[in-house]
């Protein structure tokens, strides 16, 4: 591995994940905040469940493996919530299995290490008309109406097996406009969106009570910013405010 060992920081879920190192995504977001701090590891995979993540859970995460992640954020269920397809294939899954698949993938990377976290993103809402304007029929079996039982079941499970969960449902829909600047095809971030679940996930790990923090600002800097060569601009300084735009102002609800 390449050194010096930094806290991992996993994402694990379907497109939600594997799209966001793209179009300033909030993955990419993350792995820019944390630069000189944690390691953001992606691991996603468009089109699939929480079924399926359950095949590959002792793959992706071993419990033997000699270093284990810090954190895993995860995110299902946007495609479990779609409706069953009359061939008896596709992507849905029950709602009741949906809870006890994530129930599963929980109690796996928490029992990793007593110093690994998990925090569950819920699925977000979706613009159904744009859904239907880029992938006509393809993606007929998606609604919000379908989605919502799966978030807030989700949310349930997150304070049953003591997870924190990010009510990325919530979230979006506060954001002025939500519906025509959220989303590039109806389902997907774009870089508003993005900017609005690396705001929530912060402000998660900030507040989480963790010994040690992950917030990026409590972890230690990887090496000295300038080795004291003089510089005229503190490197130090530029990199505390160069993601000044995701910090809490106050009176704001989120960070």
């Amino acid at each position: 591995m390449v050194g010096p060992g930094r806290p991992q920081i996993v994402l694990f879920g379907s497109s939600i994940v594997q799209y966001s190192f793209s179009d300033n995504g909030w993955g990419s977001t993350l792995a820019n905040i944390y630069s000189r701090t944690a390691d953001i590891i992606l691991r996603g995979y468009a089109g699939w469940n929480s079924r399926f993540a359950l095949k590959v859970l002792d793959k992706v995460f071993p419990k033997n493996a000699v270093i284990q992640p810090s954190l895993v954020i995860v995110y299902f269920g946007g495609n479990d919530s779609m409706n069953p397809h009359p061939s008896g294939h596709g992507p849905h899954v029950p709602l009741t299995e949906f809870i006890d698949n994530m129930r599963k993938i929980g109690e796996h990377l928490l029992s990793l290490s007593d110093k690994t976290r998990v925090i569950f993103l819920t699925p977000p809402p979706m613009n159904e008309r744009q859904i239907e304007r880029v992938f006509g029929d393809a993606m007929s079996g998606r609604s919000n109406e379908l989605c919502r039982p799966y978030v807030e079941a989700l949310l349930n499970l997150c304070r049953e097996i003591n997870v924190k969960g990010i009510d990325l449902w919530t979230a979006i829909q506060q954001e002025d406009d939500w519906l025509n600047i959220c989303f590039t095809d109806g389902i997907h971030f774009t870089a508003k969106a993005s900017e609005i679940v690396v705001k929530e996930i912060l402000k998660a790990v900030r507040e989480a009570d963790w010994k040690p923090s992950l917030y990026w600002k409590s972890l230690p800097v990887e090496f000295p910013f300038d080795f004291d060569v003089p510089n005229s601009i503190s490197l130090c300084d530029l990199n505390l405010t160069r993601n000044k735009q995701l910090e809490s102002q106050p009176g704001t609800a989120r960070l």
